[in-house]
């Protein structure tokens, strides 16, 4: 295609030059006017020549290849994810921007699932939407996931990243932490959290990790910490059809008070895909070749984001989503933004059906370490957005932090440092053998 335009390029500048040629020669009229209407369709099929190159540009998307167990695990991540936002909305007021990542609340809690037994295991299952889905499958679904996302589109970044920091003094199961590197790729490191520059390794780690749009996820170690399990996303998609910044105007902006506000619009005409019902209008715009979108939803005049948000299950996404259509020359009118979110999620994690795993005594996380009573102390989510003329850029941060109970084990006690022994009558107490153990040897 490329070589075929240059060519009617070429061939148009040929008949260019030979027509002014000819004329001032005044040769052939008759070929002149032929090589005028030459010279004519050349240049109008040109532009359309060109258009087919640019569409060329834009392969589409690259289909995701998942197994029927990864297509399970996303309908459970999404029927979770739309549960959390819910919950996270109702939760604040109604003039806080909120943004939640599903995926990344999803890959935080899967490690810590890991560790889980008993009926906490039981209720992570049930607040993710993991029943009938194995451990193996859970995690070998994950694995697949995320190396499938990632490098779909040349266009499109996203990166994906996990870590577990633990306190260095305490022992963590090897299983554990061999599953999460293996499907999760989990970066593990121990760290002496006496030592204020962990907290500084952490949120270097989680700065790295999301391009500097989340520098901190954690504000202090407590005491009674032993584990950090962290997931972090960033995303920067570009527009497959960008806005012209020059375009970009002051518009009012309706709160949901009444009151209006000036804010900067893009403008932009193009072909979109399109959807409305009773409920709301929305718009699909595409980053790069189509892997990835935005879907805007704007209410209708009558309704409300709740409303909107209150109809939001699995099957109606999906029959909304079968429900877009191209529709061709659509004015577009988009606010450009850019805002922070952060919320602890243990609340609202607790009424989704997690309640025990935030309870100390009652919490089951035996498979991490068996010895001691582990709850989990916070969830912290993070996110950030931009979205401007160019595309979008996007990260989020999940913490989850294991605590101890308290400081001494439950029913273990380990003689595994220098110890003493004394060896007494019992009756009057006194002391027939006292001893040291420097190290433990068998010596003939």
């Amino acid at each position: 295609m490329v070589a075929l335009i240059y060519s009617l390029k070429k061939t148009a500048y040929i008949l260019l030059c030979y027509w002014i040629t000819e004329e001032k020669n005044h040769i052939n009229r008759y070929a002149m006017k032929t090589l005028i209407k030459l010279f004519i369709l050349v240049l109008l099929f040109l532009p359309v020549m060109q258009s087919c190159e640019k569409a060329s540009d834009n392969p589409g998307p690259t289909p995701l290849e998942l197994t029927p167990k990864s297509k399970m695990l996303i309908q459970a991540d999404n029927a979770f994810g739309l549960e959390l936002f819910r919950e996270v909305v109702d939760s604040e007021e109604d003039t806080k921007n909120i943004m939640v990542s599903p995926l990344s609340v999803s890959l935080a809690l899967a490690m810590t699932y890991n560790g889980a037994d008993g009926t906490t295991r039981e209720a992570m299952e049930e607040t993710l939407h993991l029943s009938g889905l194995t451990v193996d499958e859970i995690n070998n679904s994950y694995k697949n996931l995320i190396h499938a996302m990632i490098s779909l589109d040349p266009k499109v970044t996203l990166e994906i990243a996990n870590s577990i920091w633990y306190r260095d003094n305490f022992y963590v199961e090897p299983d554990f932490l061999d599953i999460n590197q293996t499907y999760y790729d989990a970066e593990v490191s121990p760290l002496d959290f006496t030592d204020p520059t962990s907290l500084e390794i952490i949120n270097d780690w989680v700065a790295e990790n999301t391009n500097d749009k989340i520098t901190k996820i954690l504000d202090e170690i407590d005491p009674l910490d032993v584990m950090f399990l962290i997931n972090a996303i960033y995303f920067k998609g570009i527009w497959t059809y960008q806005f012209d910044p020059e375009l970009t105007t002051d518009l009012s902006f309706y709160l949901a008070n009444g009151t209006t506000e000036e804010v900067p619009f893009m403008i932009m005409e193009a072909d979109m895909m399109y959807y409305m019902n009773d409920l709301f209008e929305a718009i699909e715009l595409p980053y790069g070749k189509g892997n990835y979108s935005m879907v805007v939803m704007v209410p209708c005049s009558d309704k409300t984001t709740g409303d909107v948000i209150d109809q939001m299950t699995s099957e109606n996404l999906d029959s909304w989503f079968n429900g877009f259509y191209l529709r061709e020359g659509l004015k577009i009118h988009l606010p450009s933004f850019r805002f922070e979110y952060e919320k602890s999620l243990n609340e609202i994690l607790s009424t989704l059906g997690m309640a025990v795993a935030f309870s100390p005594g009652e919490a089951d996380f035996s498979k991490i370490n068996p010895f001691y009573e582990l709850f989990i102390s916070e969830v912290k989510h993070k996110t950030f957005v931009e979205v401007n003329e160019e595309g979008t850029e996007a990260a989020a941060v999940t913490s989850v932090t294991i605590s101890l109970t308290s400081i001494e084990p439950s029913n273990l006690f380990e003689a595994n440092r220098p110890f003493l022994f004394l060896i007494k009558e019992n009756t009057s107490n006194a002391l027939i053998f006292m001893g040291k153990v420097a190290l433990p040897v068998i010596e003939d």
